[in-house]
């Protein structure tokens, strides 16, 4: 706790840090928005907050200030305002719910069982209506990711099995349901490398994805997906033998040119023949480029422009990706040291997810959610962005049960 230099009084930020971990044990006390709401510690947080709002809006009206005063005063105030009127939405349904369950205590005769019933009804869509408007709230005290507006480089790698290709198709599904999800939220697409597989499937791609909070909804990506089905061909197929694969994704932000320079001496170019028919044409010149950072050994190679020049560009842009990625690596390292994370830039070899098409079922190991229709999710589209947004609601409450933890460690140390 600490005073602002205008006397304004400034509380203990509630989240230091957004980054979470996907705990494997389900925190069944913390899971619902309103159980954190309503927890003591969160309760004098927003009240402080609400505090410090009313004490900046009544200094914004003081003609003393300067200029400077001012701008600070007004950007501190527009950052509160929307947690101090949620949270004032929030006290107002309470009481509502409150008022409703003292009316249903009073409603037990049979002549008013007909109000009781309404007012349930009413209790039900309030509930529903506390849930939404805390999760808002949530999502407006976690601070956000210095990444989240980022675009990405999306990179697909086909695991190993034995007796068949199931990991190359399924990459191939894989690759092609980000494609369409990139389609569904309106972002570009542009496919950076493609290395198909003999047998229609896939080995390797990569695609830089440009728009509006791409690495928000996709950081939680990265990992290694798993499949269990039976094989179209061969003999698994005729003995309904269900075999099982893995594929791997990786979600790196992608930084400005400014954010990771590279020295054009620690560079080694090749240049060759683009391979197979992953591109929108059979290359007939040496217009592939491999590029390989020599103090690190990072290699990466584009092959899917015409022109040896966009190709040199865009595997430059993937290089400044990874290397910034190293950057990334060491800093979570330091800050978090002592929790093993889950995130979209870190674990990449963690099982994360399943796919389990003889029983048409996606199994998220992290959230342990469970969804239908593995058709649907794999078209890219609403069923898709369902999961995600699940995955990101549940990060938000993370984020404030990790704040809650550690002040109650603090607490219990002091």
């Amino acid at each position: 706790v600490g005073l602002h230099s205008h006397g304004i009084w400034r509380p203990k930020p509630l989240l230091d840090t957004a980054r979470f971990t996907f705990n494997s044990r389900h925190r069944k006390s913390h899971q619902h928005s309103q159980a954190l709401w309503k927890h003591e510690a969160v309760q004098k947080y927003l009240e402080s907050l609400s505090k410090e709002y009313q004490q900046v809006s009544h200094q914004l009206r003081a003609d003393s200030l300067n200029d400077f005063e001012q701008r600070t005063l007004r950007r501190r105030c527009a950052h509160l305002s929307p947690i101090a009127a949620a949270f004032q939405e929030i006290k107002e349904a309470e009481r509502e719910v409150q008022e409703l369950e003292a009316m249903c205590t009073e409603l037990d005769s049979r002549d008013e069982k007909h109000l009781l019933e309404l007012a349930l009804e009413e209790k039900e869509n309030l509930d529903k209506k506390m849930n939404t408007l805390c999760r808002k709230l949530f999502q407006l005290l976690v601070p956000k990711e210095k990444y989240d507006r980022s675009p990405v480089i999306l990179e697909v790698t086909a695991g190993r099995t034995t007796g068949g290709d199931i990991c190359q198709q399924f990459t191939k599904e894989m690759f092609d349901m980000y494609q369409s999800y990139a389609d569904y939220k309106r972002w570009t697409f542009d496919v950076v490398n493609y290395t198909p597989a003999e047998i229609g499937g896939l080995h390797h791609a990569a695609a830089h994805i440009s728009g509006e909070n791409v690495y928000r909804h996709l950081k939680y990506e990265g990992g290694t997906h798993r499949v269990q089905r039976i094989p179209e061909t061969g003999m698994s197929s005729r003995m309904q033998r269900i075999h099982t694969g893995t594929m791997s994704v990786i979600v790196l932000p992608q930084p400005e040119e400014v954010d990771v320079k590279v020295d054009p001496k620690d560079l080694r170019v090749d240049t060759f023949r683009a391979r197979g028919a992953g591109g929108q044409h059979v290359n007939k010149t040496d217009s592939a480029v491999r590029i390989v950072h020599l103090p690190t050994g990072l290699a990466v190679e584009c092959q899917q422009e015409r022109s040896q020049q966009m190709n040199k560009e865009m595997a430059l842009r993937t290089l400044r990706a990874k290397l910034y990625q190293q950057v990334i690596e060491k800093q979570l390292s330091r800050e978090q040291s002592a929790r093993k994370l889950q995130l979209g830039t870190r674990a990449q070899s963690e099982r994360i997810r399943t796919y389990n098409f003889t029983q048409d079922r996606v199994t998220d190991h992290r959230i342990s959610y469970d969804a239908r229709n593995i058709k649907e999710i794999l078209s890219g589209k609403e069923e898709l962005d369902k999961l995600i947004n699940k995955l990101l609601e549940f990060a938000e409450t993370e984020a404030v049960t990790q704040y809650l933890e550690n002040l109650q460690a603090l607490e219990g140390g002091g």
